[in-house]
């Protein structure tokens, strides 16, 4: 535990990834697995659907229109799970990154200090790109449905599961080219990411303002990539779920969710790091900032939920309110729609929104905890409805699956935050943030 006091003693901090946080992420991975084994053994025996009935006329109703009719498969409900993890913690590592890009960007001297917290999420988009290629592969190789376009039968006017609508996306939505996409997403995003490492790393060492400079144009270059990126992603891996729908919002939509996550978990990691005995050079007003940085970013969020609900909702186009629909209309995912609001919303937005409520540590991360489940919870209902229609569910797959990769994510997270200076010594705007006061 540090317990430094001194300016020059708390630039020499690194964080001890020490046996014991590894032995506590572990067991969370493997109370994870076996949750999940066991919920994967229950589905494989017992089918995992919500409802055989429902399903039953979904597939039915399904044929009528020119899809597929076909029985529910319990590796659906798998790779719907993968699917949307592999987004949600994709999400934290590249906002880790772009929230480290704005600083600079934006030559922000406040998070100075706290600036190694988010460098470290970015360390986690090579696995994610890995896992993200290899699901998708399998379930496109297994012929699942996790996304309806990728059937060949959709694109044969001969077939009378022949569907024009998803045949004239053809030219954006398919195989080679989205593969392509996706590839091209994770190497320009990792590629920035070591590029700002490196410099950052360098200027640690050598000091002067030559890195800092760099740092400054790569994270310009980043974010006009990320501007970019970040909603053809959206489309590709959210959106095209729902092949027939679309919203022009969606991508707006998807960062939102994203950021807002990227916020709570750096805001969390910070206060958990300081009640530990590092980072001594935080004080409440660092807590503030980041508080209203989640506060802000929260009510930014619904306010894209609303707009893009409350323009469906008034134009009334069966094509578009099809996607409500879905969602409002079905018993088991109605109660989800409204605690989404409720977890993603309506508490952060209340409990932060005094002053003092933004430096207490305890509020802190507890708001933080309730947006971090709330906005997994919303890419649940982003992606479950899409692919298993009437089937979805939520049990001890679920919960252990997600356990799974948080034990993952954060082994990769602390591990490269053990391997430099805890905070950034020789950042040109350290006593900025030393003084930091508001």
């Amino acid at each position: 535990m540090a317990t430094h006091t001194s300016t020059e003693s708390v630039q020499e901090e690194y964080f001890q990834f020490t046996s014991s946080i590894k032995k506590q992420l572990t067991i969370i991975g493997i109370v994870g697995a076996v949750l999940f084994v066991l919920g994967l053994l229950y589905l494989m025996i017992w089918g995992g659907g919500h409802g055989h009935e429902a399903e039953v006329a979904g597939a039915a109703a399904e044929g009528a229109h020119g899809g597929e009719g076909h029985e529910f498969h319990w590796y659906e409900r798998l790779f719907t799970n993968l699917w949307i993890n592999n987004v949600y913690f994709t999400g934290l590592a590249v906002v880790g990154l772009f929230f480290t890009a704005l600083q600079y960007a934006a030559q922000a001297g406040w998070s100075a200090s706290i600036k190694r917290i988010p460098e470290a999420f970015g360390a986690w988009l090579p696995y994610a790109g890995v896992l993200m290629l290899v699901v998708f592969v399998v379930a496109w190789l297994s012929h699942s449905n996790l996304f309806h376009w990728t059937h060949s039968y959709l694109y044969d006017e001969s077939d009378p599961r022949y569907d024009y609508i998803i045949a004239g996306k053809q030219a954006y939505l398919n195989i080679p080219f989205y593969l392509g996409r996706m590839v091209l997403y994770f190497v320009l995003w990792y590629m920035m990411y070591r590029y700002i490492r490196k410099e950052s790393l360098a200027e640690d060492k050598l000091g002067g303002v030559s890195h800092f400079h760099k740092m400054v144009k790569y994270s310009t270059i980043f974010i006009i990539i990320f501007a970019v990126t970040s909603s053809t992603s959206a489309w590709d891996w959210v959106l095209s779920i729902d092949t027939h729908w679309f919203s022009t919002m969606f991508g707006w939509y998807v960062f939102a969710s994203w950021f807002v996550s990227g916020l709570a978990a750096i805001t969390l990691m910070v206060v958990l790091l300081r009640e530990a005995g590092y980072l001594t050079i935080i004080n409440s007003s660092h807590l503030h900032d980041l508080g209203k940085f989640v506060f802000a970013f929260s009510i930014f969020w619904t306010y894209v939920w609303f707009s893009q609900f409350l323009l469906i909702y008034y134009a009334n186009i069966p094509e578009e309110t099809i996607y409500f629909v879905e969602r409002l209309n079905s018993d088991y995912y109605s109660p989800i729609f409204f605690i989404n609001l409720i977890l993603n919303f309506f508490f952060p937005f209340l409990v932060f929104m005094t002053r003092d409520s933004k430096r207490h540590t305890i509020i802190i991360k507890v708001v933080c905890v309730v947006v971090l489940v709330g906005h997994w919870l919303d890419f649940y209902l982003m992606v479950t409805p899409g692919v298993l229609k009437e089937n979805g569910n939520f049990g001890i797959l679920e919960v252990g699956l997600a356990m799974v990769y948080l034990s993952a994510f954060l082994f990769v997270v602390l591990g490269n935050l053990a391997k430099a200076p805890l905070v950034a010594r020789n950042h040109p705007m350290l006593q900025e943030s030393l003084h930091h006061h508001t």
